[in-house]
């Protein structure tokens, strides 16, 4: 930004200093040479103003009255209007404003202080409000500029449009919140697994196997909302639980539904349930035998305020189910932690033929892209 400040200050000045080019003989001024003295100053001017209308960047010049006396078709737009040239003064927005949102006098912005002393102004932000009322952040380059002689004549200015840099940093403090607000999240599910796990077992050897289990699905269903930018097919949650168990002939595992996009926070409760239910089934159910089947069908109801996921996973082919003497970490899920975080509500039917769950899984009404 700084080279083109200089090239278009230099590129003035050669122009400024062709008006006041003279014969070296002041008392003999042969007409042809004033002539094309004049034409070739023209000229350089009209080149000039054709080199600023081409650039896309804003580009304004001032008297060193502050008074502007050229803008070019990117500064209008930046400003949103074309101010008067010879009266608007300093700047061609209509407001002006600190960083910080405080109101910027006209006379106190970086052209007016380049011009009120004289030396180029770096490195100030700076918001131009338009008529319209929208704001444009902005990074000023406003340069002296002088003749020959060294004598101030004007200034060139060159604003650039930094909206779409401050929309990258809005959005990378957003994604750093949510990184926090996730981590956060995340130890507390940790730790709440950890204890759950810990009143479940009997020994040390149950609770490390249960633990890296249930901490590993964790870690792969956060490895799907990274894969997948921050939301995860249901049907994605399933395979990935699943797909280990399917010995690829469909008599083992049957899964149906259509695409379904989960939030970060349901992707994380569903994903442990699911690998829960699959756990059971794998120890005690029907993926525990040769011939045993899971089937799981799901489907999405449209309503006027919200969808509602509906699944059902249904087990046949295992050994003999009876209902557990007592509550582990997999039906505390179900029942408590389920409805509390996504307000989720199941049933599960422990069938002599096979376990049976039945799950309603109320979803925003807007669907987050995948």
């Amino acid at each position: 930004m700084d080279k083109l400040s200089g090239f278009l200050e230099s590129e003035f000045e050669r122009a400024m200093a062709t008006r006041g080019e003279a014969p070296a003989d002041e008392n003999v001024v042969p007409m042809d040479e004033a002539v094309r003295a004049q034409a070739t100053m023209r000229e350089r001017e009209r080149r000039f103003r054709e080199l600023l209308d081409a650039l896309p960047a804003a580009i304004y010049t001032t008297d060193t009255a502050g008074r502007i006396t050229y803008y070019n078709d990117a500064a209008a737009e930046l400003w949103g209007q074309r101010p008067p040239l010879g009266s608007s003064e300093w700047c061609g927005s209509w407001k002006l404003f600190w960083p910080d949102g405080t109101p910027m006098r006209h006379d106190e912005s970086p052209m007016a202080v380049a011009l009120k002393e004289n030396r180029a102004v770096r490195g100030t932000e700076v918001a131009a409000e338009r008529p319209d009322g929208t704001r444009v952040p902005f990074l000023p380059y406003p340069t002296p500029l002088h003749d020959e002689a060294g004598r101030l004549v004007g200034a060139v200015n060159m604003l650039v449009d930094i909206s779409e840099r401050k929309r990258a940093e809005e959005q990378q403090a957003l994604l750093v919140r949510e990184l926090h607000h996730r981590v956060k999240n995340t130890l507390a599910t940790v730790q709440a697994i950890m204890g759950s796990t810990a009143r479940s077992v009997d020994s040390i050897e149950d609770f490390k196997t249960a633990l890296i289990g249930r901490i590993g699905s964790l870690a792969k269903t956060h490895r799907l909302l990274t894969d997948e930018a921050g939301a995860v097919s249901f049907g994605n949650l399933l395979h990935n639980e699943l797909d280990a168990f399917d010995d690829g002939s469909g008599g083992r595992v049957s899964l149906k539904g259509p695409e379904v996009a989960l939030s970060a926070q349901l992707a994380v409760s569903l994903g442990m349930a699911v690998h829960e239910l699959t756990t059971n089934a794998a120890k005690y159910g029907a993926l525990s035998v040769y011939g045993g089947k899971v089937d799981v069908t799901w489907s999405l109801t449209i309503e006027a305020t919200r969808r509602v996921l509906t699944i059902d996973w249904v087990e046949s082919g295992g050994p003999p189910v009876t209902p557990p003497t007592r509550q582990g970490f997999g039906s505390r899920l179900l029942d408590f932690v389920l409805p509390g975080q996504i307000q989720a509500k199941s049933s599960i039917d422990w069938r002599p033929e096979g376990v049976r769950l039945h799950c309603l899984v109320p979803l925003p009404a807007e669907t987050p892209p995948l």
